[in-house]
């Protein structure tokens, strides 16, 4: 009897919260926002911790309770835990590498607390390419111990105008092999693949950006647990107008890569109560027809 061939893999869905930007502590609570993604059939959930956390860094313990309740009504499981290593948090000066350590352990703990595996652990950038600062290899080191302690991964975001063949990408690829780590990644944002940008601010020249081929992505697979899919406009026939998602996630699939992909609507907020939750079923329309879920 021959042997069953194994089952092939495919990306989960999730939500960042940071999608309802527009309507979060407007008309949408964290309840409301839980419930939307369940209704929406997709379980990971991204946060951002100093938008949607009471007391942030600190938390209550009635809020900490409150948090796991609200996860186990909705089925939803914590998924990536959005940071930020502010090295311009004191005028004039850049953070010393104990000093960004101290941020990033403080918020490495919260988010194993709330049941994290992932950060997207932003580190502080020293030019419009979103350079991050020189000793970040310093600080994420001193980290690695910690974040094995705890079982997360910090995964730096590779957002446009950075793509994906370049130094900055070669770097983070360079410092995974080196330490032999499996507790630092990358999250690849699919702004990286527009082909079809549309200007989201007055004056933007959309000419001076550069974006990477969908190609790119594959050798970069093992050193990327997650992705923000990105989208910005989905039309009413439910297609994402200016990233090719067919191409993105039939290469994904192709691949066997089974990460989490977390949608992030970086699109215009109307003055249109509901108007992020549309933007976002019309987006998971299109993500379980990818996916060939029903």
């Amino acid at each position: 009897m021959a042997n069953p061939q194994p089952a092939s893999r495919k990306p989960k869905r999730g939500v960042s919260l940071y999608s309802y930007s527009g309507e979060y502590g407007v008309t949408m609570t964290i309840e409301d926002m839980f419930a939307d993604i369940h209704d929406l059939g997709a379980d990971g959930l991204e946060i951002l911790g100093n938008s949607h956390i009471d007391g942030y860094p600190e938390p209550s313990d009635a809020w900490v309770e409150n948090w796991f309740r609200l996860l186990a009504q909705y089925q939803l499981k914590p998924v990536e835990y959005g940071h930020w290593v502010d090295s311009r948090l004191y005028p004039g000066r850049e953070l010393s590498t104990q000093e960004s350590y101290a941020l990033l352990q403080r918020d490495l703990k919260l988010a194993s607390r709330l049941g994290f595996p992932f950060l997207r652990t932003k580190l502080g950038v020293i030019d419009d390419d979103l350079t991050p600062v020189t000793n970040w290899r310093e600080f994420i080191a001193l980290a690695l111990p910690l974040a094995e302690e705890h079982n997360v991964c910090m995964c730096p975001e590779i957002h446009t105008p950075t793509v994906l063949k370049s130094k900055m990408v070669d770097d983070y690829v360079e410092f995974i092999e080196k330490h032999k780590t499996k507790h630092f990644g990358i999250n690849i944002d699919f702004s990286v693949f527009q082909t079809n940008p549309l200007p989201m601010w007055e004056g933007q020249d959309l000419s001076t950006l550069k974006f990477s081929p969908v190609e790119d992505i594959v050798p970069l697979l093992p050193y990327t647990p997650l992705c923000h899919a990105k989208f910005v406009n989905m039309s009413e026939d439910f297609v994402e107008t200016t990233t090719p998602y067919d191409k993105i996630l039939g290469l994904l699939s192709e691949h066997n890569w089974d990460g989490y992909l977390l949608s992030e609507y970086e699109g215009p907020h109307k003055d249109v109560p509901g108007y992020s939750s549309s933007q976002l079923r019309r987006h998971h329309i299109l993500l379980k027809r990818l996916l060939g879920e029903r």
